[in-house]
């Protein structure tokens, strides 16, 4: 039996998934690391936790499994995007690393677009947001110039785990596209905005296909993981790039609703000359030559964990949501905005926060997980709807993480939406995709099309019921005018925040 693996690496652990060539989930494991927040605001990971905890995850899904060695032909990535990794000239980590959900650097986000104006856009096809990897640099270069001068390359977070595990520094097209610094329809590093900013290109890694090779496995690293040395390794890609392999959305105008810690919207594009203005994100895809649209909610399932964490502790997901079926659609007139860690799409904002509306002495712990529900789907329609207003026909969403668990949301989301919502029959997500990376790398498919449908199966679709699609509509346009009547007083609120 042949197989490979597919390695995701997340902002709370790294969970390998052990892949036969009929697409079988033969084995699983996930290894936890910690995340670090010295200051407020700040959001940073120790790379060698990344790699250890990869190689640990390796050894116990091959020890687990009782896979033979000489067996899985390729490994290939996944990584939580925009993490900036400093190295040296040896391949040491100069610092910790800035993750994507680290906020610090609004200055230097306002210093790439007073600098850059509409270049950005032409060149990057994305706004300067916080959570891109240009403003962490500027960060580095302002507070702590020695350690950018020490430095010989950026990396992202699963660029220096391969590096890690095969000497080789690499950088994919993918995930490169949410880095500020590449040229996104050109496929290349851009010298202009490198040098508005007196950073040499030398910084920037070799690109390369998320399919491409990158070397095999080190020695040292192939006997601690339970590999062989020859293990073929591949680049791989970013987190949602291989969310989109993994949920087959590989052709035009299919879309995928991926909820985790944070929300997406997905939807595939062949046409290199779209420039969204920064009403969504545009990068290049894993699939060579191709491009996808993304919205982002920032904080979708973290709001439901907060939610949780906060009013019940004790509960299981499964108790906190038992018997939202019960409460009708709007939950008695209670709304939610998901913005409790500022906003990314339609509203790019760090200072907004969330809100509880229209509360009242009837409405019981059932409504507010159900209002919760819907705000998260709420703000996630409304990348649906500039996907659609660019000329998409969205009839079908593709759901994956923790937003395909709970019948109950995936029907809302089937009537928020007014999309057909498939659940698909083993949802492995970015692991699935890298695994995909791997198995097209290594020969046993003609096109990631083609692994997509040997190894994806649909479980069950979700149609949306005409009569709750007419209540959301009228919900939804409620919803929309929430963010504009509380900015104000959110701006006013943020003196506050300790």
């Amino acid at each position: 039996m042949k197989y490979v693996i597919g390695i995701d690496i997340g902002t709370s652990a790294v969970k390998s998934v052990l892949v036969s060539v009929e697409g079988k989930v033969v084995c699983e494991h996930a290894e936890s690391y910690p995340l670090h927040r010295p200051n407020p605001g700040w959001s940073e990971q120790n790379p060698e936790d990344w790699a250890d905890r990869t190689i640990e995850s390796l050894r116990r899904l091959m020890e687990k499994s009782k896979a033979d060695p000489a067996d899985v032909e390729g490994i290939s990535f996944s990584g939580q995007m925009h993490g900036l990794v400093l190295v040296d000239a040896a391949g040491t980590a100069l610092r910790p690393a800035i993750l994507w959900n680290d906020t610090r650097t609004t200055p230097q986000c306002c210093k790439i677009e007073q600098m850059l104006g509409s270049k950005l856009l032409d060149i990057a096809r994305n706004q300067a947001l916080e959570g891109f990897t240009l403003p962490k640099i500027l960060w580095v270069q302002e507070h702590e110039p020695d350690i950018l001068s020490q430095a010989s390359l950026f990396l992202l977070p699963k660029d220096y785990v391969r590096y890690r595990l095969t000497g080789d520094f690499a950088m994919d097209y993918s995930d490169a596209a949410g880095t500020l610094l590449l040229d996104v329809a050109g496929k290349e590093w851009s010298a202009d905005i490198a040098q508005a900013f007196d950073l040499p290109l030398s910084l920037c890694p070799k690109l390369v296909e998320s399919s491409g090779q990158t070397g095999t496995l080190l020695p040292a690293v192939a006997e601690a993981a339970g590999l062989l040395p020859s293990t073929k390794v591949f680049a791989g890609g970013a987190d949602n790039a291989c969310g989109a392999i993994g949920a087959g959305i590989l052709s035009e105008g299919q879309t995928m609703c991926s909820i985790g810690t944070s929300g997406v919207v997905l939807s595939y594009e062949s046409r290199k000359d779209v420039n969204p203005q920064g009403k969504m994100h545009f990068f290049n895809h894993g699939e060579e030559n191709a491009f996808y649209v993304m919205g982002v909610t920032l904080a979708a399932g973290h709001s439901l964990s907060w939610f949780k964490d906060t009013f019940a502790k004790e509960s299981t997901f499964e108790s906190l949501l038992e018997g939202i079926e019960e409460v009708p659609a709007g939950s008695g007139g209670l709304l939610f905005t998901p913005y409790i860690s500022g906003e990314r799409t339609p509203h790019p904002d760090a200072d907004i926060r969330g809100s509880f509306i229209g509360m009242d002495s009837g409405h019981t712990s059932k409504h507010f997980a159900r209002a919760v529900l819907e705000g998260i789907t709420f703000s996630l329609r409304e990348s649906i709807d500039i996907i659609r207003e660019s000329g998409k026909n969205i009839t079908e969403v593709t759901a994956i993480g923790g937003g395909a668990q709970n019948e109950t949301w995936l029907q809302m989301q089937a009537d928020i939406f007014n999309a057909n919502i498939v659940k698909l029959e083993s949802e492995q997500g970015p692991a699935m995709g890298a695994a995909i990376l791997a198995a097209y790398g290594c020969g046993w498919f003609p096109s990631l099309e083609a692994c997509a449908k040997q190894f994806i199966r649909p479980f069950q679709t979700y149609a949306p019921d005409p009569d709750r699609v007419k209540q959301y509509d009228g919900l939804f346009s409620i919803y929309q005018d929430v963010y504009g009547q509380t900015r104000e007083l959110n701006q006013r609120l943020a003196a506050y925040r300790k």
